[in-house]
């Protein structure tokens, strides 16, 4: 065997090439674990570390976790559920998938993909401070002892401040380069290279290193944090510490929906992207509970390490200002290092394990990407590890303007653009698209165009009015608003509804009246219709189906709270309307708008990211209550006929009626 026999035999042991779907030829995972590991990973990072804790600290104790169990079950759950579904069930990444819900949703899977491209391109930066700590930490003394907030500023992040001029417009003097951070930029983008480049093979064994690692790093980061001199009153601040009236203000409600919106990952698109790389009849309702339950006990425990830094450090919510996510990481953290015996090795091994985790998230958000490319056709003839190369490459050199003086400030515009903005609307639109028009055909033809369009109607400007009603004027004027909307959009969509005919695709308890039956049509049913072919293939054998519950939640409860912290996000740019990296922010955030509006309004746009062979996947004929996989393939334009019994089948074609005939 020749030397390069070796190395590829080497190589192919290392890095091996995924292995083959039998059903369809798709890259496969080797094992449900490493999908779940790799899903992880995702969601579990320097967020999870950082700014759970400090949200925490900042809403002031026990009382925080009633918004956020209630967070992880109305939003998080539903949500994961749908963007897992949708990639195992339609066997592709964003756009792929969500084009087999229907096709004017293919901007919203786009939409999906540039959420986490946008946020990788300035999350690896942040990996690229933590590098210039980790690099430090093998001096000693350490060098930001007695400097920590100096040392983050002026050292990692090589940050010049901005000027103020008369009329309070912020401009930025110094735009020059960090050699240091662009170094360490290139080299973190190396790394992320190395974990994906081959595929879900690869990213299959990296997930066991880039998450087993870390955590038991952080297990001994809490024994060590919490064995600290007056540990124990920092612990008792996090988990004995009650302050009820807490729980009467909007402040700890919104933080407690931010935090887990944020730290789950959904709207990032890599869960419906590794989600298509499963076996088609994976467990994916009980992978999506286990994701986020996973995620939220993974920060609820690792939440112990910063509080017993609190306590040893005394730093009392009542006599210090609000603790911000990044000064958790890079100040308070080092701080507390420098006064332990042995500082060297525990900055050694707080900062490798912050490393991992922001390695984990940032190349699961890059696989997204990846794979939307590697599903459209031109993709198919292309290598994936070109693919990713070229990704990382385009990645780094648009990652380069955070590594200048006035890049952090670059960062933090962006970051509020594309989470206040972007991230929120996206996950609105993909819960809120898949539950209205998936085979919305079907209702139409029981109720009438009418009576569809202006229940939607009023359920939408109930929605959008009624914020801005809130925000504008009080919650309680906002709320009338919006719930009389769209009590006054039901109400004439009712009256101007035709009686249903296929009543026996609507539940018993909804046939009763005219009325009931066309409300559950316009109110219900397409969600539902989404619920029972999904479950087709999802909820096979034992495998855990959706619930009856989980498409109402969707449309009526997590839409609503979504598009309420959506509108908070105005609100809150009064602070930055004077700083321009902040007004690039938000219109990065709404360029997002721009991709889902056009998806709906000009589908053909996204051809490009569809296979030729999968243009059609949601082009389903009219068929009240028939299964997707019993009309899937008929034409669109194939009408149903209606029987005896209330059941639907398909027309016969004119081919067919001219056999019978003859016959």
């Amino acid at each position: 065997m020749g030397v390069m026999d070796k190395l590829r035999k080497v190589g192919g042991w290392i890095a091996p090439p995924p292995e083959k779907s039998e059903a369809d030829g798709r890259d496969q995972w080797p094992s449900r674990a490493a999908f779940i590991l790799a899903s992880c990973g995702g969601a579990v990072g320097m967020g999870n570390l950082l700014r759970f804790p400090s949200q925490v600290y900042n809403n002031l104790g026990l009382q925080w976790f009633i918004p956020y169990l209630m967070a992880i079950f109305l939003l998080a759950i539903p949500a994961l559920a749908l963007e897992i579904a949708c990639g195992n069930a339609y066997r592709g990444g964003c756009v792929v998938a969500y084009n087999a819900v229907h096709k004017r949703l293919r901007g919203t899977g786009m939409a999906l993909n540039y959420v986490g491209f946008v946020v990788v391109i300035y999350f690896v930066p942040i990996l690229a401070w933590i590098m210039v700590y980790f690099r430090a930490s093998f001096t000693s003394p350490l060098p930001w002892m007695g400097r920590g907030q100096d040392f983050f500023d002026h050292t990692a992040m090589s940050a010049v401040e901005p000027t103020t001029n008369d009329d309070g417009w912020l401009s930025y003097p110094d735009l020059g380069f960090s050699g240091e951070l662009v170094g360490w930029n290139a080299f973190t983008w190396f790394v992320v290279w190395l974990c994906m480049f081959r595929g879900v093979g690869l990213t299959g064994r990296v997930v066991y290193f880039t998450m087993g690692l870390p955590i038991i790093m952080t297990i001994i980061l809490i024994g060590r944090s919490c064995s600290l001199d007056n540990a124990r009153e920092g612990v008792k601040l996090y988990f004995a510490t009650w302050h009820g009236e807490k729980l009467g203000g909007a402040k700890i409600w919104t933080d407690a929906v931010g935090q887990v919106f944020f730290s789950t990952g959904v709207g990032f698109g890599y869960y419906t992207a590794y989600a298509s790389y499963n076996q088609q009849y994976s467990n994916a309702v009980q992978d999506a509970v286990i994701i986020v339950c996973s995620n939220c006990l993974f920060e609820a425990v690792a939440a112990f390490a910063v509080f017993g830094i609190v306590g040893f450090l005394r730093l009392w919510p009542d006599e210090n200002p609000p603790m911000a996510s990044f000064a958790v990481g890079f100040v308070t953290y080092p701080e507390a290092i420098t006064q332990m015996p042995g500082a060297n090795f525990w900055a050694v091994l707080f900062f490798f394990t912050l490393m991992l985790l922001g390695i984990s998230s940032s190349f699961a958000m890059l696989d997204a990407v990846v794979t939307l490319l590697m599903d459209s056709d031109w993709g198919m003839k292309a290598s994936r590890p070109i693919v990713a190369t070229t990704l990382v490459v385009l990645c780094f050199l648009l990652g380069l303007p955070y590594c200048t003086h006035f890049g952090t400030y670059f960062l933090n515009g962006i970051d509020w653009g594309v989470n206040n903005i972007a991230l929120v609307f996206v996950v609105w639109a993909e819960c809120v698209g898949a539950t209205t028009i998936y085979r919305h055909q079907d209702v139409v033809g029981q109720v009438g165009k009418i009576s569809f369009y202006v229940y939607n109607a009023g359920f939408f400007l109930g929605q959008i009015l009624g914020v801005a009603v809130g925000n504008a004027v009080s919650p309680e004027a906002g709320a009338g608003v919006g719930f009389g909307l769209f009590v006054a959009g039901l109400i004439v969509s009712m009256v101007t509804s035709k009686r249903p005919e296929a009543l026996a695709a609507v539940p018993k308890l909804f046939t009763k009246s005219k009325y009931l039956s066309a409300f559950y049509y316009v109110a219900f049913y397409s969600g539902n219709r989404l619920r029972h072919d999904l479950n087709l293939i999802i909820g096979q054998g034992k495998n855990w189906a959706l619930p009856a519950f989980w498409a109402p939640l969707l449309r009526y409860i997590t839409c609503p709270i979504l598009a309420i912290v959506f509108s908070m996000a105005y609100a809150g740019f009064q602070d930055y309307k004077k700083d321009p990296m902040y007004i690039i922010g938000i219109v990065a955030g709404h360029f997002l708008l721009l991709i889902v509006i056009s998806g709906i309004i000009f589908p053909k746009w996204f051809n490009w990211f569809v296979p030729a062979d999968r243009f059609d996947d949601a082009d389903l004929p009219y068929a009240p209550g028939v299964p997707r996989d019993a009309i899937e393939g008929e034409h669109a334009d194939q009408t149903m006929e209606v029987g005896d019994s209330g059941n639907l089948s398909p027309s016969k074609t004119p081919s067919e009626e001219k056999k019978v005939s003859s016959e």
